[in-house]
């Protein structure tokens, strides 16, 4: 494999011209280039649960009596009224369920779905990728979710979390806790470094999700068009610091991420993500076998390479994410995504409020796993 390279978050060259709008995908699997228009709509989901089920009775309406025995009606039937009735409301909600799961296979058979310019497939995130992490999120890591309150409800958004875990399973996890609890039902789209989309099934996945490349170009338009996107500027040196050094934010490099928030006026919101650092415990790199697979860093834990995959599985810890409070950018005038010291405060700001609260958090804690 090649070296991988990391285009710096704060680049603001040009990455060329690229298709617009949202478009059926067909034939093809590959995310299409990002184009200068707008994305197009996304059709709305399905609705799944409860709320696909015929709605109660009103409080002024009552159900509908059943036959009463000698009525004229079957006895047998007058008999057994109430199972037959139970029965009968539980095979429609199987069935509803069966139609609904055999319109989206044949969808996704004949290519009658949508993504947008970046390969984000909203119906296949909701009903099936989302499935797929959510057991993780909430039974193998219990993640307890703080401040989701603090995200806004619409319009563009910048979240600035810190980085751990040897494996980008925290951005994974930030992406269900906003999935899952944002009153507004919003959806994070996570900046990624250029090695996620040069890996086989991994760059296809990350894509489906909503994830893009980590640059200015795209941050900006995504922002642009009212979304929540998710930064880590800690990139590798968070991910791949040793354990000795875990919950100590490296650099947030040149302030890339804040210079992209103050173009859009959008908030920054500071996220502490704690639990992630102890999933995979990195007492070693090889950087000669890191060389050759052309990754950034080869990480020796207590259980891998050792355990063969069996030492791939991460330990079971119990994380807390916590989302603080806005930082408005709205207020400053346009040049100011140009004024060094300006970006350089703010994202002094932003790392410390982040330190300060993973802190907190730590002293908090009970246990690693508990």
């Amino acid at each position: 494999m090649a070296d991988a390279k990391v285009i710096p978050f704060d680049d603001d060259r040009s990455r060329g011209s690229r298709g617009a709008g949202s478009r059926r995908r067909g034939s093809s699997a590959e995310s299409a280039p990002v184009g200068e228009g707008p994305v197009g709509d996304v059709q709305p989901l399905p609705v799944r649960g409860a709320a696909a089920q015929d709605p109660a009775p009103g409080p002024d309406e009552s159900p509908e009596p059943r036959s009463a025995v000698g009525d004229g009606g079957d006895q047998d039937g007058g008999d057994q009224g109430g199972g037959d009735q139970s029965g009968g409301d539980q095979g429609g909600g199987l069935e509803r369920r069966v139609a609904a799961g055999l319109s989206f296979l044949r969808r996704r058979l004949t290519g009658d779905y949508e993504v947008d310019d970046f390969g984000y497939d909203a119906e296949l995130t909701d009903q099936v990728l989302m499935s797929l992490l959510r057991p993780v999120y909430e039974k193998y890591f219990r993640v307890e979710v703080k401040g989701v309150e603090n995200i806004p409800a619409e319009g563009g958004a910048l979240i600035v979390a810190n980085h751990s875990g040897t494996l980008p399973l925290d951005g994974l996890m930030m992406q269900v806790a906003v999935h899952d609890h944002h009153p507004a039902d919003r959806h994070l789209r996570l900046l990624a470094a250029d090695l996620v989309f040069v890996l086989p099934v991994v760059n296809e996945l990350a894509r489906k999700l909503g994830h893009t490349l980590a640059c200015a170009e795209d941050a900006e338009r995504l922002l642009a068009q009212g979304e929540l996107v998710g930064v880590m500027p800690e990139g590798f040196k968070g991910i791949g610091k040793p354990f000795g050094e875990r919950y100590k934010l490296q650099r947030f490099g040149r302030g890339g991420f804040v210079s992209t928030a103050l173009r859009q006026g959008a908030p920054i919101v500071p996220c502490s993500i704690v639990g992630a650092e102890e999933i995979y415990p990195m007492i070693g790199n090889s950087k000669t076998v890191a060389r050759l697979l052309g990754f950034p860093y080869f990480p020796l834990t207590p259980t891998f390479p050792w355990l063969g995959p069996l030492g791939a599985v991460p330990l079971p810890t119990k994380w807390t994410i916590q989302f603080g409070e806005p930082i408005r950018t709205d207020g400053y005038a346009p040049e100011a995504a140009e004024d060094p010291v300006l970006m350089f405060n703010l994202t002094d700001q932003v790392r410390e409020q982040i330190q300060h609260t993973l802190y907190k958090l730590l002293v908090q804690r009970r246990s690693v796993f508990f």
